[in-house]
């Protein structure tokens, strides 16, 4: 199933692909699994943002296209809600990637334009084009998708915070020079009620950062450790202890495109599964055509599901759909990378560049794919979710 685009929007789709053919870099063009390489990091493999990503982010927001429903001070060009879909696809489909850090565009930049007083919101564009990094401060090793527990402490000293506290899973901590940070300022009220946002320069006196690894053997998350930092009160987002309501506008807006990102990429993966077969010769085996026939029908199951969720969104209505999407789509990526996998047989376990199928893509990508089920909300929070919010039982 695809979209019957009008004139209008077939033409806006055409002046996107002819901008990417033009200025994407060949870096830009790997349509990978995942952010991030091993050119994207430093000797030790701790991530860093390479001059093509940031030359890339902000040739997009010159041009219009890094975020297209924003005017066009803000990267955008003013599209449609449909536009918008289209380019989301568009990009996903081509694996051209906007940024290789999302915190900036797709939570600060939307926060601060939502909740930010006019000083803050003048951040706005550099958070969105690239040239200031942020890293955003949600998990806590006792908070991770039960944010509303967070314990990191800001305390009122008159005109300032003085912040302590941990934060762990932070992406792009490693070279942010702000964080979005979300404290307690009221022990007193109930959980939901005493969290505010606070933005805090990284190079702030007692704001440590230490870089985590991962299976994939990079450090592309970090610890965060904050004691005693001392933040300006004109940094506060939204209203004191109104943390609440500013988080759950930047996790809609980090979860707005991801189903559309997810839906494509999964499709991307069945095709390549496709020529896999052929090239490992598995091609005519019935159990490995069925395996890739059922995740073929799940994608476009998806992508209908996606489509008709969008459809009640763009009239005004809710879309209990998208609060399927997330879950549906990273367990369905992990599968695809799994059978990735099991089609190359003893293969399955090389994963040196040098000498894996495909450079050791679907190993890394299966790694990758993991960290997908926790991100942006555990697996098992989403079906909380679900259950609660979209089909109404009661809490247990």
């Amino acid at each position: 199933m695809r979209l019957e685009l009008a004139p209008a929007d077939e033409e806006f789709r055409q002046q996107l692909v002819d901008f990417v053919e033009a200025h994407a870099p060949p870096q830009a063009r790997r349509a990978r699994d995942w952010i991030g390489d091993d050119e994207d990091a430093d000797e030790h493999g701790v991530m860093v943002i390479p001059d093509w990503a940031r030359e890339w982010q902000a040739t997009l927001f010159d041009h219009g296209w890094m975020i297209p429903g924003y005017p066009r001070e803000l990267g955008g060009r003013d599209a449609t809600a449909t536009q918008t879909l289209i380019y989301t696809e568009e990009m996903a489909r081509l694996g051209v990637p906007r940024s290789v850090h999302f915190g900036g565009y797709a939570i600060v930049g939307p926060s601060l334009l939502e909740f930010g007083t006019d000083e803050q919101k003048a951040l706005t564009p550099a958070a969105i084009r690239g040239d200031t990094v942020w890293c955003v401060g949600m998990s806590e090793p006792g908070a991770g998708s039960d944010l509303a527990s967070l314990s990191t402490r800001a305390i009122d000293d008159g005109d300032s915070f003085v912040v302590s506290g941990q934060k762990v899973w932070t992406s792009y901590a490693m070279v942010a020079s702000k964080c979005f940070c979300y404290v307690r300022t009221n022990t007193d009220a109930p959980k939901h009620k005493g969290i505010s946002v606070l933005m805090i320069d990284v190079d702030s006196p007692g704001f440590e950062v230490r870089p985590l690894r991962h299976i994939s053997g990079r450090a592309e998350f970090a610890e965060v450790f904050l004691t005693d930092v001392v933040v300006p009160k004109a940094n506060l987002v939204g209203g004191l202890d109104d943390g609440w309501r500013v988080t759950m506008g930047s996790l809609a807006h980090e979860r707005g495109a991801l189903w559309v990102e997810g839906v494509m990429g999964a499709a991307r993966g069945v095709d390549d599964l496709v020529e896999l077969a052929r090239a490992t010769g598995r091609d005519g085996d019935p159990v490995a055509r069925r395996r890739i026939a059922e995740l073929s029908a799940r994608v476009g199951a998806l992508r209908a599901l996606g489509y008709k969720g969008f459809a009640s969104f763009a009239q005004g209505s809710s879309a209990p759909e998208h609060s399927f999407m997330k879950l549906a789509t990273s367990e369905l990526r992990q599968e695809i990378f799994e059978l990735g996998l099991d089609l190359q047989g003893p293969g399955l376990a090389i994963s040196d560049p040098e000498v894996a199928m495909e450079g050791g893509r679907w190993q890394r990508s299966w790694m990758t794919a993991l960290a997908a089920t926790i991100g942006g909300g555990t697996s098992e929070i989403q079906r909380n979710v679900i259950a609660t919010r979209v089909l109404g039982l009661p809490r247990g």
